[in-house]
């Protein structure tokens, strides 16, 4: 029988963010049973998992002098509680030989690291375990017999896989394209080759070597445009212990410690990313998928089912095999938030722990002669020899039938697994201390210049990097002592940084003897969120960015001196506050104060998408792809919603013939991934780096559309049962008018038949429990951009969710009919409706799809970088017009329509139009104000609501119903204005001979006196 995978779930306290959003703790722990709730039913059960360990880390502790977080409670779980229940057991089966694998899941920001691997005095599981292993050697070799006195040797490697590939962290000669390979053994199981293993004498040696990883790490995720957040890291201890047994016989027992930190699991909701983002695109989350379907696999076939689990689908579980199931005692530590706002992410984690509990492994001890293991490796090496001497094939025997460049193949993976084989042969004949010895002189260097780098921050000024995870952060410095230095992408530039948007010569900086810090930009350079293109001088503590991905903060010992002299405070820059100011620079709200947690949570994903939409610019650029793309918001409100979230979306726009979309932010996620292995191959000399333009991750294949812009149509007038005729604006999601769309709204009875003038409405209230129908008709749209080829509208009705779309309207003109009529019954009328005609608006948005514009020749021959520079005005595109389709906006008019149309459009009467857009408003506020005041009046009682006169409102609002009524029924398409301002004041109309002294006045061409009628 095998031993069950121990599974760990651990809370930990609230971050900055949830304590901002005043967030609601979802998480309670009873021994090892572990409970989370629903925040939108707190009253509720919520859901119970079981684990073998529950440690409840979210409060309950004090801070001690050394900083080290002790339990004021029994509750609380710290450090050494969790090293007592899992690092020690890790510890017990590496002395006995077992191979270990130790897991951390969880989603970023969860609290992996400090489990894993802490802080200060609060030492996570590695540390303290590496610790614990060296001190268990020392005494090991104090109380060895002299004549078995065995010998122990450890050392480690640390590799990375991002995006498939492997990287091994400890040798940069790795970083090539496709990585390190992943094969087989017979034995072993899956390894990678070529991968470095450094002999280490203490925990000091381990932790030179795995900062050395993450520096390299670091420098390779900056340079490539790679998220270290999404890349899993392995760290594996290698322990041997070499003695001999009661025979004399020398014997190795082997154990293989891996220390697995997989990366944050995808976060749902609070980033807009869905279940698709999971599957397609790039390969990012094809690890932890397959990780996810494997274990479910091994506990199903563990259970008796039929099945085989998929772990060559991805290379973590091909590197993991033994420890899912195999030789190893595996221990996974679940890291949870305890906030609501990530509850689906912390329900998706237990899922995903609670399936890995049930899993069985079958651990065995690693021990065997030490001659025997030369004499199998001699004998493999001999095989291996003799097939490369035949020909290659298995046995020795020439397969044929097999391709020239097959066979070519395997002889190229014999000879690299001899190599191998001899390599590690030669290992096992040298002393250990010879390998130390060796291992240590190539180190001493690194070593010495570390400490001499971490001398000189205390005294020159200096850039330390910023990165969206905290364990890279502050790994890359670069020295600005006193003399010029020059900034750019290759030698001979004093400072290199390589990646996006990095010029050869990017920038100068002149250090005048520490007193002044000046840099000059060449290229794109960002201090403290804002674009320079002049001498600016630094000071301690600056942000500043370099291209589109190297952000760093500026240190000046001296000028800090001043600072904390002077009593000014020096904020902690962090990766989000530095993101968050950029964010705010280019005009988006970034104050938290008084924000809901929606807000918040909007705030985090404009920081995001807009970071991203930073790197899809330079990739676009760095590769010439034309393509220009920018960040916009579309309220619930715009998408048809009463309510809801904002959404983030980015607007592409091919930079050559002018045709834009919108994409979903999930969907530009997916695109930009997809972008970065393009940029990826292209950076890495790749000549067929590009791909097939219907496949192009920069441009949009699917000709959908976008929405053009919505128009908000306030129905308060039905309420009174009093038709409403308007022309109004269609704005972007940006505020930008895009055309004009008139429609009418017309209250009717069932049969379709209108209102007469005695069925005003008085109180619309009358209509409680009624039948009414209204007639919706959108007759046109007016000014529409040219590059336009098609175009239709939709809309929700009262609490509806499903869409009232137009036909699809072939453009032949700016100003296509749409001519698109329904009509809704509404029977009866219910409160909630008679609230949404007074209070609410209809949306209707507007749909339209480009056709390809030609970009003026003047800046044909320009490149992305010069025509993203461009103000758009200077973007010039000319559109031909649309060819003849089944239905043309301009063909099919009815009777009137023709010489209405005309009359609008025409530029001389574009200005009056306009005014009487204004004069509209100004009714309906009179109309809406009037109607608040109605609504306090008392049955008994007259109010002049601050108009003079004495006159009620009812008669007030009949007599302006009975003008409006006069001019339709005299086919007039205004109303005198000062007519209703005199209705308003005073309670009565004007008299006849100056309504007729005004109309005269207005047939001299002065439409200022005028109104149209709603």
């Amino acid at each position: 029988m095998g031993d069950n995978l121990k599974v760990a779930v651990r809370v930990r306290p609230f971050n900055d963010r949830e304590k901002q959003r005043n967030a609601k703790l979802v998480i309670e722990m009873h021994g090892d049973t572990t409970i989370i709730k629903d925040p939108n039913n707190m009253e509720g059960e919520g859901r119970k998992y079981t684990f073998d360990y529950s440690y409840w880390s979210h409060d309950g502790f004090k801070e001690r002098d050394d900083g080290y977080l002790e339990p004021e409670d029994g509750r609380y779980a710290d450090q050494a509680r969790v090293f007592e229940d899992l690092g020690k057991g890790v510890l017990s089966n590496a002395w006995q030989g077992f191979n270990c694998s130790l897991f951390a899941y969880g989603q970023t920001g969860s609290g992996k690291s400090y489990s894993m691997v802490g802080y200060g005095e609060n030492k996570g599981i590695i540390p303290v375990s590496c610790e614990e292993l060296f001190k268990g050697i020392e005494e090991r070799k104090l109380t060895d017999d002299a004549e078995r006195e065995a010998e122990y040797q450890v050392s480690v490697s640390m590799l990375e896989i991002y995006n498939e590939s492997v990287k091994d962290l400890l040798n940069t000669k790795s970083f090539k394209k496709g990585g390190l390979r992943v094969r087989e053994h017979p034995q072993k199981g899956f390894y990678v080759e070529q991968l470095q293993i450094s002999p280490v004498r203490n925990y000091k040696d381990i932790e030179g070597r795995i900062a050395e990883g993450n520096f390299n790490r670091t420098v390779a995720a900056t340079n490539m445009n790679a998220t270290s957040s999404r890349a899993h890291t392995i760290v594996s201890i290698n322990f041997a212990q070499k003695a001999k047994n009661d025979a004399g016989k020398s014997m190795t027992k082997t154990s293989v410690i891996n220390l697995v930190d997989l990366a944050g699991s995808e976060r749902a909701d609070s980033t807009g990313a869905t279940g698709d983002r999971l599957k397609e695109g790039s390969m990012i989350n094809k690890s932890l998928l397959c990780l996810g379907n494997c274990i479910k696999a091994v506990a199903d076939k563990q259970m008796g089912k039929a099945t085989n689990p998929p772990f060559r689908d991805s290379t973590l579980t091909r590197l993991l095999k033994n420890a899912l199931g195999g030789n190893s005692k595996t221990i996974m530590i679940a890291a949870l938030s305890p906030a609501g706002i990530n509850y689906d992410e912390t329900v998706s984690t237990l899922r995903f722990a609670d399936r890995a509990k049930s899993i069985k492994t079958r651990a065995v001890v690693n021990e065997s002669p030490t001659d025997k293991l030369i004499r199998e490796m001699k004998e493999e090496i001999k095989r291996l020899q003799d097939q490369l001497k035949l020909g290659g094939g298995p046995g020795g025997v020439i397969v044929q039938g097999i391709p020239e460049d097959q066979v070519e193949e395997m002889r190229k993976q014999m000879e690299e697994e001899l190599k191998k084989n001899q390599k590690e042969m030669e290992d096992m004949k040298l002393s250990w201390q010879q390998r130390l010895k060796d291992q240590e002189e190539g180190s001493m260097k690194m070593l010495m210049e570390e400490r001499s780098r971490q001398e000189a921050r205390k005294t020159t000024p200096h850039f330390w990097n910023l990165n969206e995870d905290p364990m890279l952060t502050g790994m890359i410095v670069h020295f600005v002592p006193a003399g010029h230095h020059a900034l750019g992408n290759a030698e001979p530039a004093d400072i290199v940084l390589k990646g996006l948007s990095v010029e050869k010569d990017h920038a100068t900086i002149d250090n005048r003897n520490n007193s002044s810090i000046k840099i000059v930009p060449k290229g794109a350079v960002l201090v403290n969120g804002v674009t320079i293109d002049k001498e600016t001088e630094l000071r301690h503590n600056d942000r500043v960015m370099f291209g589109s991905t190297h952000l760093y903060v500026f240190h000046h010992p001296q000028d800090a001196a001043i600072q904390e002299k002077e009593g000014k405070p020096v904020e902690r820059v962090t990766f989000d506050s530095a993101q968050q100011e950029i964010a705010e620079k280019k005009g988006f709200d970034m104050n938290m104060l008084g924000k809901s947690p929606e807000e918040i949570l909007l705030q985090e994903d404009i920081t995001r998408a807009l970071r991203m939409v930073g790197e899809a610019n330079a990739m676009s650029t760095a590769l010439d792809k034309k393509m220009l793309y920018k960040l916009e918001l579309l309220s619930p409100q715009a998408r048809g919603l009463k309510d809801g979230r904002t959404q983030v979306l980015v607007r592409a726009k091919n930079l050559t013939n002018g045709k834009e979309c919108l994409w979903r932010d999930d969907s530009f996620v997916d695109r930009k991934y997809v972008m970065q292995e393009m940029y990826q191959n292209y950076a890495e000399g790749e000549e067929d780096w590009d791909c097939p333009q219907d496949k192009d991750p920069f441009q949009d294949q699917e000709d959908a559309g976008y929405i053009i812009g919505t128009t908000f149509v306030y129905m308060n007038s039905l309420a009174y049962c009093i038709e409403m005729e308007d022309i109004l604006p269609v704005t972007s999601s940006t505020s930008k008018e895009e055309c004009k769309m008139k429609i009418n709204i017309l209250p009717c009875h069932a049969n379709g038949g209108p209102f007469t003038d005695d069925e005003f409405i008085d109180d619309p209230n009358e209509l409680l429990g009624r039948s009414l129908c209204l007639k919706i008709r959108i007759e046109q749209l007016l000014g529409l951009n040219r590059k336009f080829s098609h175009v239709w509208c939709r809309y929700k009705m009262h609490q509806s969710n499903d869409w009232n779309t137009s036909e699809v309207i072939e453009l032949s003109s700016g100003n296509p009919l749409i001519d698109f009529e329904k009509t809704f019954p509404l029977n009866p009328v219910t409160k909630t409706l008679l609230n949404d005609l007074l209070d609410a608006a209809l949306i209707i948005q507007v749909w339209g799809r480009q056709k390809p514009g030609n970009l003026d020749s003047s800046l044909a021959n320009m490149t992305t970088k010069q025509l993203a520079g461009l103000d758009e005005d200077k973007l010039r595109y000319s559109f031909d017009k649309g060819a003849a389709g089944s239905r043309k906006a301009d063909t099919q008019t009815k009777k009137g329509t023709e010489k209405k149309t005309a009359a609008v459009v025409n530029p001389e009467t574009e200005k009056a139009l306009r005014q009487k857009e204004v004069q509209i408003q100004s009714l309906r506020a009179e109309v809406n104000r009037l109607r608040a005041a109605k609504d306090k009046e008392a049955s008994t009682t007259r109010t002049s609501v601050g108009f003079q006169g004495g006159e009620s409102v009812n008669s007030k609002m009949a007599l302006v119903t009975a003008v409006v009524n006069e001019a339709k029924r005299l086919k007039k398409e205004t109303i005198l204005r000062e007519r209703l301002a005199s209705i308003l004041q005073t309670g009565r109309d004007l008299p006849s001979t100056e309504i007729k002294q005004i109309e005269e006045k207005i047939g001299e061409n002065k439409p200022s006196k005028a109104c149209v009628i709603m």
